[in-house]
C-alpha cells in the first residue's frame, strides 16, 4: 500500500513537472516574439492625417479639350534645337511625322485633367492637417517615409540583386500610391549638362527660370521601397536588351530623360547611334527622323524612342499628293511596332494629348475604321476615338505575347496639364513655383487615368501609373521660361528636365 502510494505521487510530480515545463517553454517563446501581440494591428493599412489626401477626390474628365500651345524641337537629331515661328503658335503640339509628312511637332491638350473642386478641397485639406497635426509621430516612424537619408538604400540592402522589385511581401507594390519628400541628393543629373541628349528647350536652367526647388524632390511610394536609381546597375540588369518608349512629346521627354539619367548627363562615346536597324531615318520632306535608338557598347543595351502621337496607323489616302488627307487607323497599330515588336524587350506606350479638333484639323487626320472612313458618330467624338484606338493596340500587344514571353509591355498613363486662370491661349498660367501647394500624398488605389486603366485589365500589360503624382507637381512646368514662346505664352504641359519624368523612370524600372 505505501509502495502504490509512492507510485502515485511519483506520477503526481512528474505531471506538474510537464506542466512547468510546458509553461516556462510558452511564456519564454513570448518574450521572444513580442510582434505576436500587434499582429492584427501591424496589416492594417496607416493613413496619415497629416498629409493632403489625393486619392478618391481627384476626377479624370472623358472628353477633349480646347488645343494648347507647347513649343518642341524639330531637329534631325536628339541634341539639335530648333525655334517654332510665331505664326505656328495657334497648330497645339506635335505632328505626328511619316516620311512624306513635313509639318513640325507641337503638342497639345490632355483630353482628361483633374477637377479643380478637388484641387480646391485638398488644398483645404492639407491646410488644416498642416495647421493641426504636424507632429504626428505616426509619420515620423515610418522609415519608408525617411527624408533625405543617405543611408536610405540600407532599409532595402540584402536583397537579391537580380530583383528590381523591392515590394513587402506577399504583396505587390502600388507604386502610385505615397508622397514626395525632400531630397537633397537630387537631381540625378545636371540641368546645366546633358547637351549630348536633352533638347534645349526642356533643359530649364539654360533659360531664365531662377527657382530650382522642384529638382530637390524624390517620389516614396507607400509601404514598400523603391530602390535608388543607379545607372551601372540598370544598364547591367538590361543587358542584351532593347527599350522602347512610343508615343507623344511627352514619351519622347521620358526618353531624353532616360537617356540622361543613364550617363548621369555626362558626355560618352560609349553610345553608338543605331537607329538605321529600326527605321528611323530621316524621311524626305521631313524635319527630322520619326525617332532615335541609341546602344551602349559596353551592355549592348538600347534605349529607343518611336514618335507616334495617337498610338495608331496613320498613312496618306494618296501618297502622290503633298496636300494629302492622312488615313488614322483608329483599331490598327503602328506599322513600327508590327514590323519591330519582335526586337523589343521592354515596351512603354502613351497617347493623349492630341485627341482634339484642332489637332485633327492640323494634322489632316481623318478616322478610319475597318480601312474605311469612319461613319459610326458614337465613335467620331474625340474621347470615343480615343479610347477605342488605346484599347485596340493594348489588344493587339497583348495578343503578341504569346510569341514573346520575355517581352514587358507598360501603358503609361496620361501626363497631366497645369493651367490656372485659362487656357493656352487665354490667359492659363502655371507659374506656382511653390512644390506640391495642392498636396504631396496619394493614397487612392485606382488609377486617375480610367481609360488606360480599363484598357489594361485583365491583359499582361501593366500601367505605368503617373498621372495623379505628376498632378501634384504644379511647379515643375516649363512654365513663361519657353525660350520659343510669345510673351504671355506658356508651356503648362511639358516639363522641366531633370524634373518629373525622371521619377516615370524611376518608377518603370522598379517595376521591371
Amino acid at each position: 500500500m505505501k509502495v502504490g502510494a509512492y507510485g502515485l505521487k511519483v506520477k503526481e510530480l512528474s505531471l506538474i513537472s510537464i506542466f512547468l515545463l510546458c509553461t516556462t517553454i510558452i511564456i519564454w517563446s513570448w518574450k521572444k516574439t513580442p510582434d505576436l501581440n500587434v499582429s492584427i494591428t501591424s496589416q492594417t493599412p496607416m493613413q496619415l492625417p497629416s498629409e493632403n489626401l489625393l486619392s478618391s477626390s481627384v476626377v479624370s474628365v472623358l472628353g477633349p479639350e480646347p488645343p494648347i500651345h507647347v513649343d518642341e524641337d524639330d531637329s534631325s537629331s536628339a541634341n539639335k534645337k530648333t525655334t517654332i515661328e510665331p505664326e505656328e503658335l495657334h497648330l497645339n503640339v506635335a505632328s505626328q511625322i511619316v516620311p512624306a509628312q513635313s509639318s513640325s511637332g507641337r503638342d497639345e491638350g490632355n483630353s482628361e485633367i483633374l477637377s479643380s473642386a478637388s484641387d480646391e478641397e485638398a488644398i483645404t485639406e492639407a491646410k488644416r492637417n498642416e495647421d493641426g497635426e504636424k507632429n504626428s509621430t505616426r509619420e515620423e516612424n515610418r522609415p519608408d517615409f525617411a527624408i533625405d537619408s543617405p543611408q536610405r538604400g540600407s532599409l532595402i540592402s540584402g536583397k537579391d540583386d537580380n530583383s528590381w522589385n523591392n515590394a513587402t511581401e506577399n504583396k505587390e507594390c502600388n507604386y502610385a500610391r505615397g508622397k514626395w519628400v525632400p531630397d537633397s541628393h537630387r537631381p540625378l543629373y545636371s540641368g546645366f549638362g546633358c547637351k549630348q541628349w536633352l533638347s534645349e528647350m526642356w533643359a530649364c536652367r539654360l533659360t531664365q527660370r531662377t527657382d530650382f526647388a522642384y529638382e530637390k524632390f524624390r517620389w516614396q511610394p507607400k509601404d514598400c521601397q523603391m530602390e535608388e536609381f543607379e545607372r551601372s546597375k540598370v544598364l547591367r540588369r538590361m543587358q542584351h536588351k532593347t527599350v522602347a518608349l512610343v508615343g507623344d512629346s511627352l514619351g519622347r521627354q521620358q526618353f531624353q530623360s532616360l537617356m540622361c539619367m543613364l550617363t548621369g548627363g555626362e558626355e560618352t562615346h560609349d553610345v553608338k547611334d543605331v537607329g538605321k536597324e529600326y527605321g528611323l531615318v530621316l524621311g524626305q520632306g521631313a524635319l527630322r527622323p520619326n525617332g532615335w535608338a541609341y546602344r551602349f557598347l559596353s551592355t549592348n543595351t538600347t534605349i529607343l524612342y518611336y514618335w507616334s502621337a495617337s498610338l495608331c496607323d496613320v498613312e496618306p489616302i494618296n501618297a502622290n499628293n503633298l496636300g494629302t488627307d492622312y488615313a488614322m487607323h483608329l483599331d490598327r497599330p503602328p506599322v513600327f511596332l508590327r514590323q519591330y515588336l519582335h526586337k523589343l524587350d521592354v515596351l512603354v506606350l502613351n497617347t493623349g494629348h492630341h485627341w482634339n479638333r484642332g489637332k485633327f484639323k492640323a494634322n489632316r487626320w481623318v478616322m478610319h475604321v475597318g480601312g474605311v472612313p469612319n461613319t459610326d458618330k458614337k465613335i467620331a467624338s474625340m474621347g470615343s476615338a480615343k479610347n477605342l484606338t488605346i484599347h485596340s493596340v493594348v489588344s493587339w500587344v497583348n495578343s503578341q505575347l504569346p510569341k514573346y514571353p520575355c517581352l514587358k509591355v507598360f501603358f503609361r498613363t496620361i501626363s497631366p496639364r497645369h493651367f490656372f486662370g485659362g487656357e493656352w491661349n487665354t490667359g492659363g498660367s502655371c507659374d506656382n513655383t511653390t512644390p506640391m501647394s495642392v498636396g504631396k500624398e496619394i493614397l487612392g488605389e485606382e488609377s486617375t487615368d480610367q481609360v488606360a486603366a480599363h484598357a489594361v485589365k485583365g491583359t499582361r500589360i501593366k500601367l505605368l501609373d503617373i498621372t495623379a503624382i505628376s498632378h501634384l507637381r504644379d511647379e515643375g512646368h516649363i512654365s513663361r521660361f519657353s525660350i520659343s514662346a510669345k510673351p504671355g505664352v506658356q508651356d503648362c504641359l511639358h516639363w522641366c528636365l531633370p524634373g518629373i519624368p525622371d521619377t516615370w523612370n524611376e518608377i518603370l524600372f522598379a517595376q521591371i
